[in-house]
């Protein structure tokens, strides 16, 4: 299949790369078919939609910040990014995860009830 997406242009991918989000995402409920593109020399990943190539949300692996971070059921857990032309503005959502498993092709995101996790978590510091 090709996409043309924002970010990256046009890319191909098969069919077997498509991850399958039975709810969607929060705030994006009817989008439920996303690709995860990892560029090169980056720590950063991006959710694509298949259905709206336009839609893509960058990702970072929470583990690297918390080696603790809550894992559910061979899933791995990313925290969506809001990007700022400023490093130390870029922060991560760790109160949302995305949870996904390339194995199975499944991902769903999930709101934690702890304190303990931020909706603005500053990724760089000075």
């Amino acid at each position: 299949m090709k996409l043309k997406t924002k970010q990256f242009g046009e890319i191909e991918f098969s069919d077997d790369l498509i991850l399958n989000f039975k709810e969607g995402l929060v705030g994006f409920e009817t989008l439920r078919k996303f690709i995860l593109i990892k560029p090169e020399d980056t720590l950063f990943y991006w959710l694509n939609s298949v259905e709206n190539p336009d839609i893509a949300f960058p990702l970072f692996g929470l583990r690297l910040i918390d080696e603790e971070y809550p894992q559910i059921e061979n899933h791995e857990a990313f925290g969506i990014v809001i990007l700022n032309p400023d490093p130390l503005k870029i922060t991560v959502n760790m109160k949302a995860p995305v949870y996904i498993n390339q194995d199975n092709k499944t991902g769903y995101q999930k709101i934690l009830d702890d304190e303990k996790y931020s909706l603005y978590y500053n990724l760089f510091t000075e």
